[in-house]
């Protein structure tokens, strides 16, 4: 803004010493000096309550709140994101926008997360949830706004919109939003965990499969079974059986050669394999060898 302060409409050469002088001019220097004085606080008062500052004003609290404004053609250097620890918790999970841009919670059950004030619609938002899941049991649910980009999340059920993870660890998500929250987009940003890679485990007797790997195998010393939960559109499973000292029996959900519900695949020699690939919310056989379907 120009400042209203007119530093010229004070007759600095006034009064003239050694003469009468006009007590006018006295008038006019000291009406001109307050007024003056007012416009300087009040711009001064405009500047406290308007400006962004490095550190508060005395007797003052810091708030560079910026009420929304665009701030344009900068150049950032060395900027941090609010982080803020929700701590352990189960149940609900309220992920409140206005907190901070990176929030961090500790499994101690299944969790609900809800997403709350987001900015207005048309301005695009971003939170990042990082949530350490302490065992397979805590499941999380995004809420149903969570829709683009949720079928790529690794472990969730779409129809519940519920992730199970395949093991315990750290998980990070970035919700997005650009309508006030009505719809919401998901990433996982750390893969750490990668649905489809090419590392394999050893699947035991009770065990069930690792979502998180692609090929499971095992050796077998007795009859032993095993277990397969849904996967993810166009995830891939290889299951091989490298030493028979008894049958492998692996139970199936959303078995693909079943008109619903779970299936079997009973490996029983070895050399046993079969290849799976979850399509349309089933685990078909791709590929097998010596195996059979139940």
């Amino acid at each position: 803004m120009t400042s209203n302060i007119n530093p010229n409409n004070i007759n600095g050469a006034y009064p003239v010493a050694g003469q009468d002088n006009n007590s006018q001019g006295f008038r006019d220097n000291f009406t001109n000096t307050a007024t003056n004085f007012q416009y300087a606080a009040n711009e001064i008062t405009d500047l406290q309550n308007k400006a962004v500052l490095k550190s508060a004003l005395v007797g003052t609290t810091l708030n560079n709140n910026m009420g929304g404004s665009i701030l344009s053609n900068a150049t950032l250097q060395e900027m941090g994101q609010t982080q803020v620890s929700l701590g352990t918790l189960a149940g609900t999970v309220t992920i409140n926008y206005a907190l901070g841009s990176v929030q961090t919670v500790t499994t101690n059950g299944p969790i609900s997360l809800a997403l709350t004030n987001w900015l207005a619609s048309g301005v695009s938002c971003t939170v990042a949830v990082q949530i350490t899941a302490v065992s397979t049991a805590h499941t999380v649910q995004f809420p149903t706004a969570v829709s683009v980009n949720n079928q790529g999340i690794q472990g969730i059920d779409t129809g519940t919109n519920t992730v199970t993870f395949a093991a315990p660890g750290v998980y990070t998500f970035v919700f997005s939003t650009s309508d006030g929250g009505t719809t919401v987009t998901v990433n996982e940003t750390n893969k750490e965990i990668q649905p489809f890679n090419n590392s394999a485990e050893q699947l035991d007797d009770t065990g069930g499969a690792n979502l998180a790997l692609t090929t499971s195998y095992f050796s077998t010393v007795a009859s032993s079974a095993c277990s397969l939960a849904p996967g993810v559109a166009g995830q891939i499973k290889t299951f091989v059986m490298l030493a028979h000292g008894g049958d492998m029996v692996m139970t199936v959900a959303n078995a693909g050669w079943k008109a619903s519900g779970t299936g079997t695949i009973t490996f029983n020699a070895i050399g046993d394999g079969c290849i799976l690939q979850y399509i349309s919310n089933k685990w078909f056989c791709i590929g097998q060898n010596s195996v059979t379907f139940a």
